[in-house]
């Protein structure tokens, strides 16, 4: 079954790389106007933007800080004003500065709760705002989606990285919270709770001597790919997804299910 979003217009934080780059490209392949938004690589964003094209979708790419709220208002902005409407959005953009928790700096707490707690309800709260404002637009069964990019680390604690994993829990009850009020006016929100991701800011951890070590983590035997969870964000937001509210879909391999448990029950 092919899945269609032809009508309506997107917005992918973070969208230049990685997991963001595979959802625009995902979303442009099923027909929906993708706009890729990025926060310091213009390069990468407009080379997604040319490989939309160039396939006949379309695209722009806009610059946005999504922990600033004047940015995020003129990242809608311009979107509504180029494309007319917001029927989708991807609050993917997300950041990790790691330390242990006695040598962590307050600047890099500050910087992973704000890109990646602030900035999606920041972006949430401006897509409600649109949806509410342009009302049904006939391209969806919903006036409007909202997909947040969490993280297993929503629910495994990490140590050494605890700014990142509190970012995550606090997305789970932004997102579940936003998606309880807004229900009944026929908003749908939802979350993405990748696992191990084999992109580039993850190579060290997934190829060589560390995927080894990395793969006694995942019981399905194999380390994730971008397209994993492109296809499951592109089923979340599609017509497919209608009764699937408030709720976390882990694309993890399994591994939420503590695989160091599996013989010590």
């Amino acid at each position: 079954m092919q899945i269609s979003l032809q009508g309506q217009i997107a917005i992918v934080t973070g969208g230049s790389s990685g997991l963001g780059r595979e959802i625009c490209l995902a979303y442009a392949r099923a027909g929906a106007t993708v706009v890729v938004n990025f926060h310091h690589d213009a390069d990468a964003a407009d080379d997604v933007v040319k490989l939309i094209s160039q396939v006949g979708g379309n695209a722009m790419a806009v610059q946005a800080d999504v922990g600033q709220e004047s940015d995020v208002a003129r990242l809608f902005g311009q979107t509504i004003e180029r494309f007319g409407a917001v029927d989708i959005l991807v609050a993917n953009s997300g950041m990790q500065k790691d330390a242990r928790f006695a040598e962590m700096s307050i600047e890099d707490w500050d910087a992973v709760i704000k890109t990646n707690l602030t900035g999606q309800f920041l972006c949430a709260r401006s897509a409600v705002k649109a949806f509410r404002l342009q009302g049904d637009r006939g391209v969806s069964r919903s006036i409007g989606k909202i997909l947040c990019m969490s993280s297993v680390h929503q629910t495994i604690p990490w140590a050494g990285h605890v700014n990142y994993a509190a970012s995550k829990g606090g997305v789970a009850l932004l997102m579940s919270s936003l998606a309880q009020e807004v229900a009944a006016e026929r908003i749908r929100v939802n979350a993405i709770a990748p696992g191990a991701i084999r992109t580039p800011i993850n190579e060290a951890v997934t190829q060589g001597d560390g995927a080894e070590k990395l793969l006694e983590l995942i019981p399905y035997g194999r380390i994730g790919e971008p397209e994993d969870v492109a296809n499951a964000a592109l089923f979340l937001v599609s017509d497919l997804a209608d009764y699937i509210v408030g709720t976390t879909l882990f694309v993890d391999g399994g591994m939420t299910l503590y695989p160091g448990f599996e013989d010590n029950g």
